[in-house]
Order: C-alpha cells, then sequence, then structure tokens
C-alpha cells in the first residue's frame, strides 16, 4: 500500500467555491499526470461548498513530490486559506 489521502476541502462561501471549480480542472489533470499517481479524485458532494478528497500515491517519495509541486501551483494561489480536513496514511 502506498500513501492515501481522504477528506474534505470545505469553502466558507460561494467565492471560495468559485475560486475551486475554476482551478480544480487543471489541477486533476496536472496530479493525474505526476509519477507515482495512482488515484486522485476531488468530487461534489450535496453541499455545494464541500468536496470529497481522495488520492493514492505509490510511495511517500511520490506523495511529497506531489505535495511541492501543488504548493507551487495555481491551484495553491487560488485555493489559499480554503479549510482542508485530510487524513492521511503511509507516511513515516
Amino acid at each position: 500500500m502506498g500513501v492515501i489521502l481522504t477528506g474534505t476541502l470545505r469553502c466558507a462561501d460561494a467565492d471560495e467555491a468559485a475560486h475551486v471549480r475554476a482551478a480544480l480542472p487543471e489541477h486533476i489533470r496536472l496530479t493525474r499526470a505526476e509519477a507515482g499517481c495512482v488515484s486522485f479524485d476531488v468530487t461534489p458532494t450535496g453541499d455545494p461548498l464541500i468536496w470529497d478528497v481522495a488520492e493514492e500515491f505509490t510511495t511517500p517519495e511520490a506523495f511529497n513530490a506531489h505535495a511541492t509541486r501543488a504548493a507551487a501551483s495555481d491551484w495553491a494561489i487560488q485555493t489559499k486559506g480554503i479549510t482542508r480536513d485530510y487524513k492521511i496514511t503511509g507516511l513515516p
């Protein structure tokens, strides 16, 4: 088993949700193309301000490379300050 992240992305208001919707397709595309990405899904819930997040990477190194890339991306800029409630398993 690799590294698995599950949880939610919770927007405070419609403006934050609009930023997520605008930036999400490219973030998903880039992440799924990363070496070591097994799966990456960010799906809307019944609440328009909340998304379910499920990620799996083959190794801690692949997960950390993803985190580094994502932290320097447009996604990070557009979603800065949005609440993330994640559980990560598989990291040393």
